[in-house]
């Protein structure tokens, strides 16, 4: 990033306190992290970042923004005097953005979205210069954060929408006016705010409010409400990949073993690997290979491109045990339709001992939620799974829902503030012909027992 204070005011039609000639390269939300060159912004929430402006200062801000209701304006850096300094961040990323111009791909979905942004950005990465969100990036703040933290000569972005409420990707979508918009499936997450799968599914498709004129729709044909939608939309390109057959871009041959999967497609002869194994995963990688077909890029490329994909931590991934067995690590988040996945794999992985899954509760279900904790038994069986550990007050449902399969002490219910006893008794219980399972929602932090286990 590279912005003179002169376009910065022009970009947001502003006032200046101080006319300097000066220029930022980078922007910081925590005065601490200010350096010569940042812009400071001072967002409004439950700490107002007006009131860390010294702090900014003092490690060396070049500038900031301000907030036109707050007084006490800084004298001894340029503040740019803005109504609303989130919105001003997220028009100065579309600014750049447009001075940058790169191709634009955007993802989002219930599940997949970011393994399926690696994907696209390993593949774009092959033909162009690229740059993806980083971690999870995704929202009003993360989004415009990624934008500008793009050096001027990128020429791919691939960007991941997250989404908790309707209207948070039209926002994004407007922001970023994408060439490539990809949706990779409607799950359960949010269903909280959302209430069903049909609100989720409009929710998603907001995804397209601001795609560009001729711009392309890529979505999971599997999932009839995406495909309902999308027929909706009568001048909207489309490209539909999935794991059934009348997909435009299907998967054939598909086979797995517990760290990888290899597939063909209907339309080449290249067989594709990559770094994760779930017939979801496969889905996902067929969502990035029509994106890097559209952006133009040769299917040798593509291949060698997913089958060395760096993949963002704590999703579906084997680790070694200290126990001498393998951990299945998918701890970054959950909910009903990824968790059934993972638990449908898990069962099928061999093993010369035990297979023990560990649940931890799946957040923002809302009234919804003890039902869909209880569907989980449909995935669970004890001559597949013979031990199940859950974590949470929610799991209280599938306790109770397993108790006429599982036989008594093989189903064991932590509170989420337990993780210690939880983690002695898995290592009191683990032998080296063990492997184990882990998913839950983030706000469970699973990950602490996953690092605890390695």
């Amino acid at each position: 990033m590279k912005l003179t204070l002169k376009e910065m005011v022009t970009a947001l039609n502003a006032s200046v306190s101080t006319e300097a000639d000066v220029t930022v390269t980078s922007t910081t939300f925590d005065s601490r992290k200010a350096t010569a060159g940042s812009l400071f912004i001072p967002l409004v929430a439950e700490n107002d970042g007006h009131d860390y402006i010294a702090s900014a200062i003092a490690n060396g801000a070049t500038a900031t923004l301000w907030q036109a209701d707050h007084g006490n304006v800084p004298t001894d850096i340029p503040a740019i005097i803005v109504p609303d300094t989130l919105d001003a961040f997220q028009k100065l990323a579309a600014y750049y953005l447009k001075k940058v111009a790169p191709k634009i791909v955007a993802i989002s979905g219930s599940n997949g979205k970011t393994t399926t942004k690696d994907f696209i950005a390993a593949i774009g990465a092959s033909t162009f210069k690229t740059v993806k969100t980083p971690a999870n990036f995704n929202n009003e703040i993360g989004v415009p954060t990624t934008i500008l933290s793009m050096a001027e000569d990128i020429e791919l972005l691939v960007v991941e929408f997250g989404m908790d409420r309707p209207g948070d990707l039209t926002l994004l979508s407007e922001l970023v006016n994408p060439d490539i918009a990809v949706l990779t499936m409607i799950g359960e997450a949010h269903i909280e705010f959302f209430k069903t799968r049909d609100r989720i599914a409009d929710g998603k498709m907001e995804i397209i409010s601001g795609l560009k004129p001729n711009g392309l729709f890529v979505y999971n044909g599997d999932e009839p409400l995406l495909r309902e939608r999308a027929a909706q939309h009568e001048n909207l390109q489309t490209a539909t990949f999935g794991l059934a057959p009348e997909n435009d871009l299907f998967a054939s041959t598909i086979e797995m073993n517990p760290v990888e999967a290899t597939f063909q497609t209907n339309q080449t002869d290249e067989a594709f690997r990559i770094p994760l194994t779930g017939r979801y995963n496969v889905s996902n990688a067929l969502a990035a290979i029509s994106v890097g077909r559209a952006l133009g890029i040769a299917y040798d490329k593509i291949r060698d491109a997913l089958a060395n994909a760096p993949i963002t931590e704590n999703r579906t991934e084997w680790l070694d045990g200290q126990f001498g067995g393998k951990i299945l690590s998918d701890v970054y988040n959950s909910n009903p339709t990824a968790a059934k996945e993972v638990l449908h794999f898990f069962a099928e992985t061999p093993t010369q001992g035990r297979r023990i899954a560990v649940l931890g509760d799946m957040l923002e279900l809302g009234e919804a939620g003890p039902t869909l904790h209880a569907s989980l038994a449909d995935s669970l069986e004890p001559s597949a799974i013979q031990r199940v550990y859950l974590v949470g007050d929610i799991m209280a449902s599938l306790e109770e829902a397993l108790t006429a399969s599982y036989p008594a002490g093989a189903v064991i219910r932590y509170a989420k503030d337990n993780l210690p006893t939880l983690i002695d008794d898995l290592k009191s219980e683990l032998t080296a012909d063990d492997i184990i399972m882990l998913k839950g929602s983030h706000g469970i932090h699973l990950e602490n027992v996953v690092s605890a286990l390695i």
